[in-house]
């Protein structure tokens, strides 16, 4: 974990979504220290008319290539919220060709209870995922 939710507008080949998708995951890695295997990551595809994505007044100018984003994560500070944030446009900028401008991002932060990767049990209360265990 994090899972990442991308939402963007139809149109996009596999192999740009596949492009996007590795981008994403490198800025991730890198920003939030993650192990390589911790991906989660779904895309869902929008008709244009479906995804309105505006500026808030900062003269943001977005394009058909507009991408928002959904990251649910553990809390990671500031800090390293600001890093991923940076990385993200930088490696979808440099990979596919998308423009730190068409790039919106938002983090919903939940805790350790908030997460069962399987098997109906929650991985970082019980240990198995470098959580703390339940007390006794």
């Amino acid at each position: 974990m994090p899972l990442l939710h991308f939402h963007v507008n139809t149109g996009r080949t596999e192999a740009e979504i596949k492009t996007l998708l590795d981008a994403a995951h490198d800025a991730m890695l890198e920003a939030f220290e993650v192990p390589a295997r911790d991906r989660y990551q779904i895309v869902s595809e929008h008709k244009p008319s479906h995804m309105i994505v505006e500026d808030t007044g900062l003269d943001i100018p977005r394009t058909k290539d507009v991408v928002l984003l959904q990251v649910f994560s553990r809390p990671r500070g500031a800090e390293k919220n600001a890093l991923f944030y940076r990385l993200l446009v930088e490696k979808l900028e440099a990979a596919c060709g998308i423009k730190p401008s068409d790039v919106m991002v938002s983090v919903v932060e939940n805790e350790d209870a908030h997460w069962s990767f399987g098997l109906g049990r929650a991985q970082f209360l019980t240990g198995e995922l470098g959580g703390k265990p339940a007390a006794t």
